[in-house]
């Protein structure tokens, strides 16, 4: 296969991460009073819109869990298809605009522009049902829920983790190093080899700030879980804690030539060359990730946890991290309905089918025997729980994020400090 095939076939999966809006919609008008259903006068028959991501013909679980319900029960679903580029703006520019499409994916929390909590405290989001409410993993409640209404359902479990090339490690005769100390190590053999250990999209600060998140696993939430509470009550700050060991660890990769030449200005396509191409061995994307890329290119892919200091505790980052949400400004006939259908996604068999199509885990339940053989490295993780949630969906605002994603392209290019990157995402909190 082509590089150009290659980067065509995978480019949008390795966008869909957690950290970054995933759709962009254009010409939805939410509230619609006739959508193709409600003949029969059963609001739960009315036809709805969803707006998704797909950037090619392969990335369509959402039209295909869509096409079943609408195959079982009659109900005309009209699927947007959007790549990602201006979702954020989009999504919250056409919401304001009273046009936005009946049903959205959202991000849980408050760290982003298209985060649910932000959203629902507008005004823009319909609460849900029970049935969304008991979905919510013990301890999220607080990130899609105001006041008790529950305003998002989860749609899977998403583990995040630095997806591994075995074919391409395989060849230079590196196995995945299980400390940060052989992973230091293992870079320069990657570099003998003539790979690199890891790809970053530098140039791209949600990328950077996925990859800062991914370490703070074992550098601060394996420790302290309750860290994100803390600093809301002024008890810790970034620039005191183990946040600083995460961005010192990002120095010292760089220093060691663990990212791809030119890291400070890589994009998302010089993770699909450096990674599907296996001239990288590692990114830091989607655990969803490793099956596109196993199925586009033949190679084994796995989803592994950023290793540990010697010494600490093996962590990794998994969480609800999408969640479906109804447009407040929708007809109450088109409200119910898609809430019908948010009902049929959320039982255990259907669950189950859209985790297996989107390469995720059900939001049901994490399950070693079902989970998909990508994910084994970090089932044991999974299984009891040594997982933290995206350390951003809790925090006050996108402003703290932006800063570290943005500090971290800073800290490639050495036109920021440690220091200074800390410095700035102390202040983005109080903003």
């Amino acid at each position: 296969m082509s590089q150009h095939m290659l980067r065509r076939q995978l480019r949008w999966s390795l966008l869909a991460v957690p950290v970054a809006g995933v759709l962009v919609l254009a010409g939805c008008s939410g509230g619609s009073t006739d959508n193709g259903g409600g003949a029969s006068g059963d609001p739960a028959k009315t036809g709805f819109s969803i707006m998704v991501a797909q950037a090619n013909d392969a990335d369509d679980f959402y039209a295909q869990t869509a096409k079943k319900y609408s195959d079982e029960t009659g109900v005309p679903i009209e699927v947007i298809p959007y790549p990602s580029d201006a979702y954020n703006t989009q999504v919250t520019t056409q919401l304001q605009g009273g046009n936005a499409a009946d049903v959205m994916i959202l991000s849980p929390g408050t760290g982003q522009p298209i985060s649910v909590i932000s959203l629902a405290e507008a005004g823009f989001l319909a609460p849900l049902d029970d049935t969304s409410a008991g979905l919510l993993p013990a301890g999220s409640e607080s990130l899609f829920q105001i006041d008790g209404k529950t305003y998002a359902q989860p749609t899977a479990l998403t583990p995040v983790g630095l997806v591994f090339n075995v074919t391409a490690a395989d060849a230079a005769n590196i196995t995945y190093p299980t400390t940060y100390e052989d992973l230091l190590t293992a870079c320069t053999t990657a570099r003998d080899a003539g790979k690199t250990f890891s790809v970053l999209a530098g140039g791209i600060p949600f990328n950077t700030g996925l990859m800062a998140q991914l370490i703070s696993a074992t550098r601060v939430y394996s420790e302290t879980p309750d860290w994100n509470e803390q600093r809301s009550e002024g008890k810790v700050t970034f620039a005191d804690s183990g946040w600083k060991d995460v961005l010192n660890d990002i120095v010292e990769m760089n220093d060691k030539g663990c990212f791809q030449d030119g890291a400070a200005g890589g994009t998302f396509d010089s993770i699909t060359a450096g990674l599907g191409g296996g001239t990288s061995l590692t990114a830091a994307v989607p655990g969803s990730a490793a099956a596109s890329i196993a199925d586009a290119t033949g190679q084994e892919l796995n989803v592994q946890a950023f290793p540990p200091k010697k010494g600490e505790k093996a962590f990794t980052v998994t969480g609800a991290n999408y969640g479906w949400s109804i447009n407040a400004k929708s007809d109450d006939a088109v409200k119910a309905s898609a809430q019908a259908f948010l009902d049929w996604v959320a039982s255990p068999e259907e669950s189950a089918a859209y985790a297996k199509l989107s390469g995720s885990v059900p939001i049901t339940g994490i399950d070693k025997s079902t989970l998909l053989p990508s994910y084994a490295p970090i089932a044991d993780l999974l299984s009891a729980g040594d997982y933290a949630g995206l350390p951003n969906a809790a925090w006050p605002n996108g402003a703290v994020y932006d800063a570290l994603g943005a500090g971290v392209q800073g800290l490639l290019t050495g036109q920021k400090t440690v220091d200074q990157v800390l410095s700035d995402m102390d202040a983005a909190w109080g903003e």
